[in-house]
């Protein structure tokens, strides 16, 4: 037999070449050597199972912390870390209030909101003339 590419082949019996004529596969016949290789069939003497090698997780600097600040940040603990955050929030609380007492100080003949007559419409009820809300 002559394949598409000119090369000759030789077939090992007449059963091999009618299927080959047949266009059947080789990976579907149970019997030849391309179903035992996608099969995994007798490969077991020939060669042990190649083993994994364990990834190692590697920790890194992230931009604006070093390496050691982020490991004396881990081993310190829950509650320490909870109260640093209590203080920070009164430190912020009390800033603010400062803040309020001191605008509080200077804008205290204004401090009554200024009641205007204009009304806002929404845009679907209309108000924009003639058309009264259709829009062609």
């Amino acid at each position: 037999m002559i394949r598409r590419d000119g090369k000759p082949i030789f077939m090992g019996s007449s059963k091999a070449f009618s299927l080959t004529m047949q266009r059947k596969k080789a990976a579907k016949l149970v019997w030849t050597q391309a179903w035992r290789r996608l099969h995994k069939k007798g490969q077991s003497e020939t060669a042990t199972k190649k083993r994994a090698r364990r990834t190692n997780k590697v920790q890194r600097a992230v931009v604006g912390a070093s390496l050691d600040e982020i490991k004396k940040k881990a081993s310190q603990k829950s509650d320490f870390r909870a109260a640093q955050r209590q203080a920070a929030l009164k430190e912020v609380k009390a800033r603010k209030q400062a803040n309020k007492t001191k605008s509080g100080a200077k804008g205290s003949k204004s401090s009554k909101p200024k009641s205007s007559t204009f009304q806002k419409v929404p845009k679907h009820m209309g108000g924009s003339g003639k058309r009264a809300g259709t829009q062609r």
